[in-house]
């Protein structure tokens, strides 16, 4: 039997998407292309690197609304295609390809859990772009919680649970934990959606009672010298603050913890929790983050808190601290459940989706 040939377009060469597209191109079942819509977004903080020979920027423009990017792009390739995958659809090529193509060929969308953020004209256009989706064949969602939603939006569509899959194998070198003092990191960019203030004021509250306690941030540093004021300068001699760090560096500084905390007030899937599983770290999660459902066991190995709640992310990173050996026995279940998550499952997990929807075409 021919291989399918699947085409993926996702906005931007993602380094957390890549890795997925690299072990999917390596299955001899499919023939991957994945097309993007721009080679970098301005704001993106990561390098460019080098495409693979299955991967190509497609030329086009984009229209810019205050926050947001309008993509068209031009000969958008089609021929000889068996399965497409939009990752995403508030862009005029997923539109095209939605309302001219879809009929012709099974789409999926592949996202995650659809939010209403804007008001207005934009909300409006919002909801106009996202009727696009039902010209879909399926959709494949972004973990468990963004699956249970779809499932209440497109009761009459397959719901597949794909989430993000990154390579975890740089980050599995672990030392013994834990060390002293017990070093608390978080990844991502210092803004208040991702809930740095909460975890600020809940880490002075622990050095404060006298617990031997570091916080190690790493990422773009945003809004962080604002919410540095509300901080004494007592509690700041305990932070690191390592500033933005290229995916290929991050290994080291997961290394460097003992405990992995994203206290979000949202965040759709949050890769570095991910990471923070294949590093066999301990995870404190908020309950708006995406990924929390499907990689955090609370009290196996983490916890998982109400979002905006800081006197719960208080208590989940005290309790930690107090007790060193549930540090210990978190980290050993966090290392074993990261097993499931390479590259290669996820890869595994498409093709039972392309198999199935194949299937039903026949």
């Amino acid at each position: 039997m021919p291989p399918l040939h699947v085409i993926f377009y996702s906005i931007v060469p993602s380094p957390y998407q890549r890795d997925l597209f690299y072990a999917l191109s390596l299955c001899p079942e499919i023939q991957l292309q994945v097309y993007y819509l721009e080679q970098v977004s301005p704001d993106s903080p990561w390098e460019q690197k080098q495409l693979q020979p299955y991967e190509q920027v497609l030329p086009g423009r984009f229209i810019v609304w205050g926050l947001s990017r309008f993509h068209l792009n031009w000969h958008v390739p089609f021929k000889q295609t068996d399965i497409v995958v939009l990752n995403g659809y508030q862009n005029l090529t997923a539109q095209i390809i939605l309302h001219l193509r879809a009929k012709r060929v099974p789409c999926v969308f592949w996202g995650e859990k659809m939010v209403a953020t804007s008001t207005g004209i934009k909300g409006v256009l919002q909801q106009i772009l996202a009727v696009g989706l039902n010209r879909c064949q399926a959709i494949a969602a972004i973990g468990t919680k963004a699956q249970q939603s779809y499932l209440q939006q497109f009761p009459d569509k397959p719901i597949f649970d794909i989430p993000y899959y990154c390579k975890l194998s740089p980050f599995s070198d672990r030392p013994s934990r834990p060390r002293h003092p017990i070093t608390i990191l978080f990844c991502g960019q210092m803004i208040e959606r991702k809930g740095v203030d909460l975890l600020l004021n809940a880490f002075e509250r622990l050095i404060q009672m006298g617990l031997p306690a570091r916080l190690l941030l790493v990422g773009r540093e945003a809004e962080l010298l604002q919410m540095y004021k509300a901080i004494a300068p007592s509690t700041l001699q305990h932070i690191q603050y390592a500033g933005f760090q290229e995916p290929e560096h991050l290994p080291t500084f997961f290394q460097q913890a003992d405990l992995f905390v994203l206290p979000s007030r949202y965040d759709g899937w949050g890769v570095v929790v991910n990471q923070a599983l294949g590093a066999g770290l301990p995870i404190i999660c908020s309950d708006a983050v995406g990924s929390a459902q499907d990689l955090v066991e609370p009290g196996v190995n983490g916890a998982i808190f109400p979002a905006g709640d800081a006197e719960a992310l208080f208590q989940a990173l005290a309790h930690y601290l107090q007790n060193p050996q549930a540090i210990q026995s978190a980290s050993q279940a966090s290392q074993l459940k990261a097993e499931e998550w390479s590259p290669q499952a996820g890869a595994e997990r498409w093709l039972k989706v392309f198999k199935k929807l194949t299937d039903s075409s026949d």
